[in-house]
């Protein structure tokens, strides 16, 4: 019964992906990575949660609970909170850049900014070298799901057919299938973990029957010390990114700034899922005290309380959880290494090679996540830290003209540098967040080169002062786009960005 529900959501997620090739009216690489820039504040509130509420949520967030105690369920919920608070005045100034500078990825609002393919080059890189740990957080969450079930599938089956369905829905029609997708992930990620927060709740005869037995271990109910330390100074920092780093492509495919301040506004209803994920880490922590992958805990509850059908909802909430989360990075992969590090592969128009690459770094990731063996929330973390390193340029764009691109690219260097040391070496200085001391390190460069060089200052106005240059010339630029075409609508403010120097004509 586990592997029949299971397998049939998967397959009605594929039938989606299919259905939503209906309504595609842009075609090549444009339609794929962006949509065109088409899509509604509805789509683009799927598609943005199906990137924050990944397999992390269903697994990795009780799963540090277990393994850490309160400090990873106050970290987790605490930057997310914090997140959509910036996000409400962060995310449509994303939207507003990626609109004056037509871009379609992060590094392309750099270029298009700063004019420095320097900077370009770095941020690109930043992004790459982000993307793999938080791919490899989803297979791994993926091979726990279905080891989990005890289903007769060997790791390897589990990782290659993973692969297999999140290219097939990039590949069907890029990011709109993705957006399609991510609706039926929701529903069943939120039906699963509705249900397996009831029977836990039953099982220990009401929420206090939660808490009962830890109530007795200060150091997995409360948060003090250098545990609290950690917690705090991860919610600023991830919960300041939080909209600049890997939702920002989703972001550039929205049709308005509007649409997305309003899918902003409702997706902090999501967060009413978090009790229930708690209740059921605490009843692991209880009932379940001598797993050996702290991410096992929650299917662990799960299949031992519940229903087989149940079962069946829950891995299937969060196989979909893990899967568009992959396509999602396949997609950001595809457009930064087409577009900014080897554009040369992005001159036609066809979209072979986008997906060719966007498959390539799902077999990559692939491999890699067969060789690990640490609690999944580490990885998040790493690519984090990494995708922090790129704040003080995106804060440039949006606010400070005086930001200049010379010491913009030292920064990123510095605190990339710092993060893979602390992370090699496991070292935490003073208990804090290490990208955030290796952002802090970071800034401070910028700050003092901005001072010192004399060249490298973008010539633009930051976006957050141009409201009427960009958001009063939008609805000129809203013209139809033919069938079969490349061509993206372009306000007149728009100016030339790509990886290559090509001019936004030139790319159909």
């Amino acid at each position: 019964m586990i592997a029949v529900v299971f397998f049939s959501i998967i397959a009605l997620s594929i039938g989606v992906a299919l259905a939503a090739r209906r309504g595609v009216t842009t075609r090549g690489p444009l339609g794929t990575l962006i949509a065109g820039r088409s899509l509604p504040g509805w789509l683009i509130f799927f598609l943005a949660v199906g990137e924050i509420y990944s397999v992390g949520t269903m697994l990795g967030f009780p799963g540090g609970i277990y393994a850490k105690g309160a400090s990873y369920g106050v970290w987790f919920i605490g930057y997310i909170l914090l997140g959509y608070v910036f996000g409400y005045f962060l995310a449509p100034l994303v939207w507003r850049a990626g609109k004056v500078y037509n871009a379609v990825t992060v590094p392309d609002v750099m270029y298009g900014h700063y004019k420095n393919r320097l900077l370009e080059k770095l941020a690109a890189f930043t992004f790459v070298l982000a993307l793999i740990p938080w791919a490899v957080f989803q297979f791994v969450g993926l091979q726990t799901v279905l080891s989990g079930l005890g289903l007769p599938l060997s790791r390897l089956g589990i990782i290659v057919g993973s692969a297999v369905i999140a290219f097939l829905y990039v590949a069907i029609s890029g990011m709109r299938s993705t957006a399609f997708v991510a609706i039926v992930k929701d529903l069943f990620m939120f039906l699963g973990i509705t249900l397996a927060g009831i029977v836990a709740v039953i099982a220990a005869k009401g929420i206090p029957g939660i808490f009962e037995e830890v109530a007795t271990r200060p150091d997995m109910t409360t948060v003090t010390g250098g545990a609290l330390i950690f917690a705090m100074s991860t919610i600023f920092v991830q919960s300041i990114q939080f909209y600049l780093t890997f939702p920002a492509q989703f972001l550039f495919a929205a049709k308005s700034e509007s649409s997305i301040k309003k899918s902003v506004i409702w997706m902090p209803l999501y967060m009413l899922m978090y009790p229930l994920l708690v209740f059921a880490a605490y009843y692991g922590i209880s009932h379940a005290p001598n797993l050996s992958n702290p991410d096992d805990v929650f299917l662990a509850v799960t299949r031992d309380l519940a229903p087989e059908w149940i079962v069946g909802l829950v891995a299937a909430g969060a196989g979909l959880s893990a899967l568009i989360v992959l396509a999602g990075n396949s997609l950001m992969f595809g457009g930064v290494l087409t577009r900014n590090l080897v554009p040369t592969l992005s001159k036609s128009k066809s979209s072979h090679s986008v997906k060719l690459v966007m498959g390539l770094f799902l077999v990559f990731t692939a491999t890699l996540s067969t060789f690990t063996s640490s609690i999944m929330l580490t990885f998040l973390n790493l690519a984090l830290a990494l995708t922090a390193q790129l704040v003080p340029a995106w804060f440039g764009v949006m606010f400070f003209r005086k930001f200049k691109a010379p010491a913009l690219s030292a920064g990123i260097v510095v605190g990339c540098t710092l993060v893979t040391f602390f992370y090699v070496t496991k070292l935490v200085p003073g208990n804090l967040n290490t990208g955030l001391i290796a952002l802090a390190a970071n800034l401070s460069v910028v700050i003092l080169l901005s001072l010192i060089f004399k060249g490298g200052t973008s010539q633009h106005m930051p976006v957050a002062m141009r409201a009427k240059d960009i958001l009063g010339k939008a609805a000129e630029s809203q013209k139809p786009v033919h069938e079969g075409s490349d061509e993206v609508p372009v306000a007149p403010a728009a100016v030339t960005v790509s990886g290559a120097g090509r001019a936004i004509n030139e790319e159909g």
